[in-house]
């Protein structure tokens, strides 16, 4: 279900007028939970009078309700636009909370809920999160890592071999099509956000970063609990799903602010790729914009710093880390395919990537010291960024890897007798489908057109991979029957329908107008190559975010509320839950 935030989607009009009412943050029908902090905010769409305001909540003066007044914005941001902000508070008793403003002329009432939890029944949560994440990939993996045999699979997924399931609706509050800002902060905060934000209704002022915020899981856990808190990534740590975790801005392209942000919240373990916007400014690799040193302010704060696989392993393993950094690439870290295999992308450069496992056991040492408990968010972030660039292969490589990543901490849970809730989800959709097999002997020219390639049906059969390794993955992607796994958005690019084994896929380039992309002509001299004209605008570069639902899965203590249809939003509340974040007569 879509819950909109803009004035125009849910306004209340005065007779007579046809000025837009007010906008409120938060939101209409939001759900907070008790004792979270958020702020506050009424926009008006004009110049008001102060003293004709009436804001109430539950029927009382709005300052009695917070324990304290708002700020009132005569004139934000210069515009003859008035505004009133209150800062950090909170509502502790569970129930609906009717909301009504007033300036004189206009009127606008709304409603929320606010939520309380049962005691305490999980000790740690862990919430993996497959970034763009589709059945498809999940199929494929399963196909080439568990092997098929007259139509059964030999084996099951650790994702999908869990007591319980949902299918999760990701639209934002602006969009019924979400990115993974604020998707992950939907999940990090339990509200809707718009997209680019996190942990932040976006409002109408210029500044990125002043928007109304919500208080993060990780907040809630560490200020309520004192609990560790963990965020493990291979894509960039300040990118959305990882930074959405903690941070607060509308942009989420504001990496230096979003590092800043990670210093003062201070997790204990922050590790993946984007070294480039810790390091000081003239530093080889960095792009940051001044001359702080956040590595080295990571090291003065107690961290323990790693930048290679060895570094981590031994460090996680030392009993007095506690907290722990960890950057093994400048910018996003490489995939298990080209780390494992081609050695493409930026294997030569940074050769000592540490596996998903491997951040995921180093991490579980870590937070396993803290004896309060802890929170912990893995993702697998490249699987997105693959299935943009249409490069399937690479995408179920790291399907692959998470789900290896999830049995471990499924396998570390259950020898601590199943105290850990353990969750999956996709951030959201790609529309990507498996539709059978390619057929086409790549060490030969093709001798028919490249859509004869494709087999569907019974012509389709079963691939060809190698069996695969104890991992999970075949030695080799180039085989003769290979799966057909196809994205319904596509940008113009030549198809070869081939695997790439020299460095991940890039189908398009900067076009000769500002703002658009061409297909690249690097495959252009591919045997059998078709130019594929995309059904995307030219100012998209790459495949794109669908909206259908995403799949859920869970086991440990409060996994069963896991079930049904749910929204995004859902996944703060479960976990909220299971911590017994907000228990009756707190």
């Amino acid at each position: 279900m879509i819950k909109h935030f803009a004035a125009a989607s849910l306004m209340v009009l005065a007779p007579g007028s046809s000025v837009l009412a007010q906008t409120v943050y938060p939101i209409d029908r939001a759900e907070i939970l008790a004792g979270a902090k958020f702020d506050f905010k009424v926009e008006f769409p004009d110049r008001v009078d102060p003293a004709k305001l009436k804001v109430t909540v539950n029927g009382e003066d709005y300052a009695a309700a917070f324990g304290r007044a708002a700020t009132f914005i005569e004139r934000e941001d210069g515009k003859e636009q008035s505004a009133l902000l209150l800062r950090d508070v909170a509502l502790t008793k569970p129930g609906r909370v009717t909301v009504e403003v007033g300036d004189g002329t206009r009127s606008r009432k709304l409603a929320w809920t606010v939520t309380g939890t049962g005691p305490r029944k999980a000790k740690n949560v862990i919430l993996f999160i497959g970034d763009g994440l589709s059945p498809a990939h999940r199929a494929a993996a399963r196909l080439l890592s568990k092997g098929i045999t007259e139509g059964k699979s030999l084996g099951k997924l650790a994702i999908d071999d869990m007591p319980h399931m949902a299918l999760v609706a990701t639209a934002g509050s602006d969009s019924i099509i979400t990115d993974s800002a604020n998707a992950a902060s939907a999940f990090a905060t339990g509200h809707k956000a718009a997209v680019n934000a996190m942990g932040v209704y976006a409002d109408r002022t210029a500044n990125p970063f002043d928007d109304p915020r919500v208080e993060t899981i990780t907040s809630l856990a560490k200020r309520r609990l004192n609990m560790g808190i963990g965020i493990v990534t291979n894509t960039e740590v300040a990118d959305a799903t990882s930074a959405a975790m903690i941070a607060h801005t509308r942009r989420r392209a504001t990496f230096d602010e979003i590092v800043e942000q990670f210093f003062a919240a201070r997790p204990d373990v922050l590790m993946g790729g984007g070294a480039a916007n810790f390091l000081p400014k003239g530093a080889p690799g960095s792009k940051r914009k001044d001359d702080i040193d956040y590595v080295a302010r990571f090291r003065e704060a107690g961290y323990r710093a790693a930048t290679t696989a060895g570094e981590l392993n031994a460090l996680a393993a030392q009993s007095d880390t506690r907290q722990l950094l960890g950057l093994f690439a400048t910018g996003n870290m490489d995939g298990a395919l080209d780390r494992k295999f081609l050695k493409g992308g930026g294997v030569s450069k940074f050769p000592e990537q540490p596996d998903l496992t491997e951040q995921v056991e180093a991490a579980l040492n870590v937070l396993s010291r803290n004896d309060a408990g802890f929170f912990l968010m893995v993702e697998s972030g490249m699987i997105d960024k693959y299935a943009h660039l249409l490069d399937m292969e690479r995408a179920v490589y790291d399907t692959i890897m998470l789900d290896n990543a999830v049995r471990l901490a499924r396998d570390w849970a259950r020898a601590r007798g199943d105290d850990t809730l353990i969750l999956v989800v996709a951030d959201h959709n790609h529309p990507n489908s498996l539709v059978g097999t390619i057929n086409d002997d790549m060490s030969t020219t093709p001798n028919v057109p490249l859509r004869e390639r494709v087999g569907v049906y019974e012509k389709a059969g079963f691939p060809n991979y190698p069996a695969p390794d104890a991992e999970g993955y075949p030695s080799r992607v180039d085989v003769s029957r290979r799966l057909a796994l196809f994205s319904a958005s596509l940008p113009d690019h030549y198809e070869t329908f081939r695997p790439k084994l020299d460095d991940p896929n890039q189908p398009t380039v900067k076009g000769e107008q500002a703002g658009t992309f061409k297909a690249n002509e690097k495959y252009k001299d591919v045997p059998g190559v078709v130019l594929r004209f995309g059904n995307l605008p030219a100012m998209m570069g790459a495949s794109v975010h669908s909206g259908e639902d995403v799949i859920l899965t869970a086991t440990g203590p409060g996994s069963e509320r896991v079930h049904g249809s749910m929204d995004n939003t859902d996944v703060f509340h479960v976990i909220a839950d299971a911590l017994g974040l907000a228990p009756a007569g707190q």
